[in-house]
């Protein structure tokens, strides 16, 4: 008797460990971390956007039967709090998975814990290479195209429409910085010694970068590389403008083209100004009548009508969602964390819809980046316009 109450007692540790984390439970527990307060405290709007968009899958039926409970909690961007919060997730709340966690420090402060774990931390949000390496981190995945990605992108440019281009870069010292640069130099190939004939770089602690961008403008540089954020990308635009500088071609990442950012630097100033993206403008009125935009602003006006739409955080909310959606469908009712990484790492060809037309998603065993198609996009003062062929990393 002792002997089968021992047996009873382990099956039900098993059965409870099996649905601790959605193998086996009637839920599937989808855990997040985002600044809902503190300076970044407005990329809180993602999270706001995926818990409705939950909430309509669980009106909807849910995934193969299950409903979804999704927990996103305040890290406030500080990697400590991040990590006090992922391991609450984890530990207490039992999740299947972490999805969508914001930010290059915040992430990489979890990383090894979740790898750790067996807890797959899916589509991060931040562009950093480093989420990309299934060798070292099987159960990392990263959620945007990533830094070095773009950088390729923007030096195709300039070698196919302006070969004899004498550059500047002005880029952030650190990883973000770098990436950038290390993906538009990769691009130049052995033009790039000739190519580049000034490089500064700025921390973040500056209070301006008026000096260094004196010092590019008087290398005779006639094209502009800015890996700036924030405030950054408002005085580089202004500075430029203000010490009649003129690159021909004058470029930014996607990261730093909000037109919240150009506006303090004077929208005519941000003229011809260059970025790029995956992902249609849900405000520019080409899309009106595109099918994925039109589900976009129905949801949004049923489960979030007092939303902010020009804000794009809402956009990107939904667009992440319906890629995790995408995985999850896929799993066909085996919710077990190993097939969650499969599946992630074997989307072929997809279209979201929020994606730009000829982008699609597609991943592998030992190709860990979902998103390596951009097209460039100019600024004309009002809004950003695309133009010419979509280009990839390859």
């Amino acid at each position: 008797m002792k002997l089968a109450a021992a047996l009873i007692g382990l099956s039900l540790l098993a059965l409870a460990g099996g649905s601790a984390h959605g193998e086996g439970s009637d839920e599937i527990r989808i855990g997040q971390t985002l600044p809902y307060s503190g300076p970044a405290s407005g990329f809180g709007a993602i999270g706001r956007t995926q818990e409705a968009f939950f909430e309509k899958i669980n009106a909807d039926g849910g995934i193969n039967g299950r409903k979804v409970k999704f927990i996103t909690l305040d890290d406030a961007y500080s990697p400590p709090k991040t990590v006090e919060q992922t391991r609450k997730l984890v530990e207490q709340d039992e999740v299947l998975m972490m999805f969508g966690s914001l930010g290059t420090a915040t992430n990489t402060a979890v990383q090894r814990y979740l790898n750790g774990k067996k807890v797959p931390q899916l589509f991060v949000l931040s562009g950093a290479t480093k989420w990309a390496d299934p060798q070292k981190y099987p159960w990392t995945m990263p959620g945007m195209a990533a830094y070095e990605s773009e950088g390729v992108v923007y030096a195709k440019h300039v070698l196919r429409t302006k070969p004899s281009a004498k550059i500047a870069i002005l880029s952030q010292n650190d990883d973000f910085g770098r990436d950038y640069v290390a993906g538009f130099k990769r691009a130049l190939g052995d033009k790039a010694a000739s190519m580049i004939i000034a490089e500064q770089t700025y921390e973040t602690s500056a209070p301006t970068i008026s000096s260094q961008l004196s010092t590019l403008k008087s290398s005779g540089a006639d094209v502009l590389f800015g890996v700036v954020l924030g405030k950054f990308t408002s005085q580089m635009i202004k500075g430029v403008a203000e010490i009649g500088w003129k690159p021909e071609l004058f470029f930014v990442p996607t990261s730093a083209s909000s037109i919240s950012f150009l506006e303090p630097a004077g929208l005519d100033n941000a003229v011809g100004l260059i970025s790029s993206s995956n992902q249609k403008d849900t405000m520019d009125p080409q899309w009106a009548s595109d099918p994925g935009v039109k589900e976009y602003f129905a949801f949004m006006k049923q489960y979030m009508p007092n939303a902010d739409l020009s804000n794009s955080n809402y956009a990107a909310g939904y667009h992440y969602a319906t890629l995790l959606m995408t995985v999850l469908k896929a799993c066909k009712g085996d919710f077990s964390r190993e097939n969650i990484m499969r599946q992630a790492a074997s989307l072929k060809e997809v279209k979201l819809p929020l994606l730009l037309p000829g982008i699609a998603v597609s991943t592998g065993p030992d190709d860990y980046l979902p998103f390596q198609q951009l097209q460039l996009r100019r600024f004309n003062g009002k809004s950003w316009v695309g133009f010419g062929d979509v280009l990839d990393d390859r």
